[in-house]
C-alpha cells in the first residue's frame, strides 16, 4: 500500500472491457474485527479486504493486547488482550474506531476511545450510540477528545433510534449480545455489512432475531466462542464499477458481488441508459458511446434505498448525461466536497443549501491535478478523470486506498490507462491531507 505521496495518473478516454472480482467489505470487515475482542477464543476471518482501514484495525487489535496475522485470510486471537484505550494517533485515523467501544465496555467493563475521525463528511455523531449504552448501564464520560465508557455489567435494554445509524446498530450489538437479559434495536440498520456482522456474531454463539429488519432482539449469553466467517463481497464496491462502466462506456463483468444489494443503483443505472444483466454471484453492466445518458434524479437513503457511499460516483456520472439531474443528500451533511474538484475538471454543478446538488450535463471535462477530499469522493474522481480528456494527477491517493483494494490493478485489467505514482515530498505536502 502507498504512502501519503502518492497520486493517481489517469489518461482518460478509454473504454471499459473485462471482468472484476470484487473484494470483501472493508465496511463489513472492520466491526466484526471488534468483535474478535468479545471473545478469548480465535475469530478466523476469511475475504478480508487489503486496504490500509483493516491493516489499521489490525494494529490497535494487537496494541490493546491482541494478536492478528494473516492477510486476506486474517486470524485475531484476543485472549491475551486487557487493554482498553485506544491510542490517539490510530484511533483518529478512521471512523470505525467507534465500534471498539461497545465491545471493550461489553468484556472489561471499561473502554477509552478518542473522538472518531475517519472522512470529513459532516459531524455523523455518535449521541444515538452514547445514549443507547447509558440505557444498558454504562456510565459515559465525554470530552472533546475522547469518550470513556464504563460499565459493571451491562444490562438489555429497548434501543430507539431517531435515525437508522450503521455503526451505532453494530456498535449496541456488541455491546448487547453479552448483556444480561434482552436488548431490542428498534430502526435498525439494515445495510448488508450490518447483517453480515450478525451472521457472525451468531456464529460465535450470539442469539440474534430479526437480522435484515429494523427491529433486532439480541437475548445476552455469557459466553462467545471462536468462529471461522467469510467477510461478504463490497457491494459499494461492485456499484463504483458499474458507475464507472456506465459513464466511460464499455462492457463489464462483475463477479464476487450480489446483485440484490444494489438493485436501487442497477435501476437507475438502466433508466440513464446502461443495459443490465444480473444473474447469481455476478452482474453484467454495458454502454456503447453513441447511446446518450438520460439525467436520473437521485436521493439518499439508508438501505435499501441509495447508498450515500455511491452518491459522489452517481453525481460524476450525471455530468456526463444530456440535461439537469438533482442529487439530494439525506443520510450525511457536508458531503458534497468532491463538487469543488469536478467543477474543476469543467463540471457544471450547482449546491442548494446542505442536501440538494443540480447537475448541468453533459459536461466537456478536462483532465488536471486535483486533491482528493475523502475516500468516495476519491472514486468520483477517478470515474471523472476516466471520462476527460487528457491527463488527471490525482493526490492524496492514500484515501482510496483506505477503501478500495488494488482499484489501480483491478481498473488497469480492464483497459483503463490508470497508475500509481509517487508525488516528490515538497508536492505532496503543498496540499493539505483529510483523516
Amino acid at each position: 500500500m502507498g504512502g501519503r505521496d502518492r497520486a493517481l495518473h489517469i489518461t482518460g478516454g478509454e473504454q471499459l472491457a473485462g471482468k472484476i472480482c470484487v473484494s470483501g467489505s472493508k465496511n463489513a470487515a472492520l466491526p466484526e474485527m471488534a468483535a474478535a475482542l468479545l471473545t478469548t477464543e480465535p475469530v478466523t476471518l476469511q475475504n478480508v479486504p487489503r486496504v490500509t482501514d483493516t491493516v489499521l484495525m489490525g494494529e490497535i487489535i494487537s496494541l490493546l493486547g491482541g494478536h492478528t496475522s494473516g492477510e486476506g485470510t486474517v486470524v485475531i486471537d484476543a485472549g491475551a488482550a486487557g487493554k482498553t484505550d485506544v491510542p490517539d494517533d490510530l484511533g483518529r485515523r478512521m471512523r470505525a474506531t467507534i465500534v471498539l467501544l461497545g465491545a471493550l465496555v461489553a468484556r472489561f467493563g471499561h473502554a477509552r476511545v478518542p473522538r472518531p475521525g475517519g472522512d470529513d463528511i459532516g459531524a455523523r455523531r455518535v449521541e444515538q450510540h452514547l445514549r443507547a449504552l447509558r440505557q444498558m448501564g454504562a456510565h459515559i464520560n465525554e470530552t472533546h477528545n475522547e469518550i470513556v465508557a464504563t460499565a459493571d455489567r451491562l444490562r438489555g435494554g429497548r434501543i430507539v433510534f431517531d435515525l437508522p445509524t450503521v455503526t451505532g446498530t453494530e456498535n449496541i450489538l456488541l455491546a448487547a449480545v453479552t448483556a444480561d437479559g434482552q436488548t431490542e434495536i428498534f430502526n435498525a440498520a439494515r445495510e448488508p455489512h450490518v447483517q453480515d456482522l450478525c451472521r457472525l456474531l451468531t456464529k460465535m454463539g450470539a442469539q440474534i432475531d430479526g437480522i435484515g429488519t429494523e427491529r433486532l432482539i439480541v437475548d445476552g449469553t455469557t459466553d462467545l466462542s471462536g468462529a471461522e466467517h467469510t467477510v461478504i463481497s463490497d457491494y459499494l464496491e461492485a456499484g463504483t464499477y458499474a458507475i464507472a462502466t456506465a459513464a466511460a462506456g464499455g462492457e463489464l463483468l462483475i463477479e464476487c458481488t450480489r446483485a440484490e444489494d444494489l438493485e436501487l443503483l442497477l435501476l437507475k443505472l438502466e433508466q440513464a441508459g446502461a443495459r443490465v444483466q444480473t444473474g447469481d454471484g455476478w452482474f453484467r453492466i454495458a454502454r456503447d458511446r453513441q447511446t446518450p445518458l438520460q439525467p436520473i434524479d437521485m436521493s439518499t437513503w439508508t438501505f435499501p434505498g441509495f447508498p450515500t457511499d455511491l452518491q459522489a460516483q452517481y453525481m460524476a456520472l450525471m455530468t456526463q448525461a444530456d440535461g439537469e439531474s438533482v442529487i439530494s443528500e439525506y443520510v450525511h451533511e457536508n458531503r458534497f466536497q468532491h463538487v469543488r474538484e469536478l467543477a474543476k475538471m469543467g463540471a457544471g454543478i450547482t449546491v442548494e443549501g446542505r442536501l440538494h446538488a443540480i447537475v448541468h450535463g453533459p459536461a466537456r471535462l478536462r483532465g488536471t491535478e486535483l486533491a482528493i477530499p475523502d475516500i468516495r469522493s476519491g472514486a468520483a474522481l477517478v470515474i471523472a478523470a476516466l471520462c476527460a480528456e487528457g491527463d488527471s494527477v490525482l493526490r492524496n491517493a492514500w484515501h482510496v486506498e483506505r477503501g478500495y483494494e488494488d482499484m489501480v490493478g483491478k481498473l488497469s485489467s480492464v483497459g483503463a490507462r490508470i497508475k500509481s505514482v509517487r508525488l516528490d515530498s515538497e508536492a505532496a505536502a503543498g496540499h493539505r491531507l483529510y483523516e
